[in-house]
């Protein structure tokens, strides 16, 4: 298990580093990166969604056990990250990163994982993993904008962010698209599926490139904060959700594994659009893909072990 975790990381480190090097190189020009950034967040993530949901195969396996566990640990988790706000020493828009860090998953990372554990099983249960956590996330991410980001909004502006939410109306799609059975037409779904394909490494250079060491001892806090809550907290609750829903074998390891991800690339191009603190978030994404090599193994070997025999 260690070694799919480090296998499916080294690529991940890899394109961060390479994205700070062509920023701070000079290789590119600096007006690349915001239009890379908008590329992805409006045109590349949503294709990713949408061919992801609506193609999942999803037969023979515990959809709503497994769904059900994955939303319900992500609102606990969420609630507690909102109660200790008060807490945490950082204004509103470094507390929307910490919450992203918290929250949200690298799918990249945990779909390899998963395959490289179960096959073709794995891939379908990383598919119910996807529908259910990307829409919760990402509605939930919006509210944190909304109240704590730079630019807050009444509950008319709320609304029109969540339904105006590229992700969000790309996982609606990819949601009813695979409820009334219909996919993709075999036209779209290759270039779909080539799209999507293009948004992590692109938003993992975005990522990169967006890196300034010359601020990371203010990092340290939140970054502490975020990963203590991701790598821990929501393992664990995740784990509680299940037990009590009666989830157990092959879906619980994998709803663990995605628990237990470190934060994606699209965190950082949702706070640069959205109004967070994007070189913070930048940090805690490039921080946890390196914690994640020891945390993964760790968090997934030792919880799955009070449950399975």
């Amino acid at each position: 298990m260690t070694g799919a975790v480090l296998l499916a990381l080294v690529p991940v480190i890899l394109l961060i580093g390479m994205g700070y090097w062509l920023r701070h190189s000079g290789f590119l020009a600096e007006g690349f990166w915001p239009q890379a950034e908008r590329l992805g967040y409006f045109v590349l993530l949503p294709s990713l969604f949408i061919h992801g949901l609506a193609t999942a195969k999803l037969e023979s396996l515990p959809v709503w056990g497994l769904a059900g566990t994955l939303v319900g640990s992500i609102l606990l988790v969420s609630a507690l990250v909102v109660a200790l706000r008060p807490l945490m020493r950082v204004d509103g828009a470094a507390f929307t990163s910490v919450f992203q860090g918290s929250v949200r998953f690298n799918n990249y990372v945990a779909v390899t994982i998963a395959a490289g554990l179960f096959g073709t099983q794995g891939i379908a249960m990383a598919a119910i993993c996807n529908a259910a956590i990307v829409p919760t996330v990402n509605v939930l991410c919006v509210l944190v904008f909304a109240r704590y980001g730079s630019a807050r909004l009444n509950a008319r502006g709320i609304l029109r962010q969540i339904v105006t939410n590229p992700l969000v109306v790309a996982c609606a799609i990819g949601i009813l698209l695979q409820g009334l059975g219909l996919g993709l037409p075999p036209g779209l779904e290759p270039a779909l599926r080539a799209l999507g394909a293009a948004s992590l490494p692109l938003g993992l250079l975005c990522v990169g490139a967006a890196l300034d060491f010359g601020t990371a001892r203010s990092w340290i806090g939140p970054v502490v904060t975020s990963s203590a809550l991701k790598f821990l907290a929501m393992p664990v609750a995740t784990l509680l959700v299940a037990l009590a829903l009666g989830l157990r074998g092959p879906a619980l390891v994998v709803a663990l594994l995605f628990q237990a991800m470190p934060t994606a690339s699209s965190a950082y191009i949702l706070a640069r659009q959205l109004g967070g603190d994007a070189p913070l978030m930048a940090g805690i994404t490039a921080t946890q893909t390196v914690i994640a090599a020891l945390a993964i193994p760790l968090v997934l070997a030792t919880l799955t072990a009070l449950v399975v025999p």
